[in-house]
């Protein structure tokens, strides 16, 4: 995890050095298309929040959302399950959808911040959608492997297979809200460098919440 770390954040000076006029093309065409699928990660993520309703006939999921939510719903852990009390019951399922939550909200706040600030170039602001929709689309994967290794008709696996499974899902979990966090980390502080050359760091600081 280390050593991603230090080659992303390689990855990260070198493509935060690289302002070509190609970049910023694609970063336009980029950024309207991020717009529109975190337009629709917006409601499924939204379900995250309060977790999964399970028809008793045919294991169908329906969303039971609940507006600034962020913990599974109560009948989540319910009789509607389909699977032992000791998958069911298990706490770090209660955990991975909190982390989740905390990765989709906070990488919305700071890259808004991103936006606003005016330190970064088009085709920055281009690379930095590309790792949160990276980050985004691993998480909505974890969340729709979780559902499935909690619906019993979905996969054939004993109970020690599926607790396997969702600690996996929790390091994973885990592991990208710390690399977000880092990430993040490093793009204020590029910013607050730029802005201190360019006699704005008073401002960025605030915009921060820095001062």
């Amino acid at each position: 995890m280390k050593r991603t770390i230090m080659l992303t954040a390689l990855g990260i000076a070198l493509a935060l050095g690289t302002k070509t006029a190609q970049a910023q093309g694609q970063a336009l065409q980029q950024l309207l298309l991020n717009i529109e699928k975190l337009t629709q990660l917006k409601s499924i993520l939204s379900d995250m929040r309060t977790g999964y309703q399970i028809y008793q006939q045919g294991y169908g999921m329906v969303s039971n959302l609940s507006k600034g939510n962020f913990s599974l719903h109560q009948t989540f852990y319910n009789g509607l399950l389909q699977v032992s009390p000791a998958v069911r019951n298990y706490g770090r399922i209660a955990e991975i959808a909190r982390l989740q939550a905390r990765l989709i909200s906070e990488y919305k706040s700071k890259q808004a911040l991103f936006l606003r600030s005016g330190t970064f170039s088009a085709g920055e602001l281009s690379y930095l959608s590309k790792v949160y929709g990276h980050l985004v689309t691993k998480t909505l994967s974890d969340a729709e492997e979780l559902a499935n290794i909690l619906l019993s008709g979905k996969l054939r696996m004993s109970d020690a297979e599926r607790i396997s499974a969702i600690d996996r899902i929790y390091s994973g979990s885990s592991d990208r809200l710390q690399f977000l966090r880092y990430f993040n980390d490093q793009g204020m502080a590029l910013s607050l460098q730029r802005s201190k050359e360019s006699a704005d760091a008073r401002t960025i600081g605030k915009l921060y919440g820095l001062q």
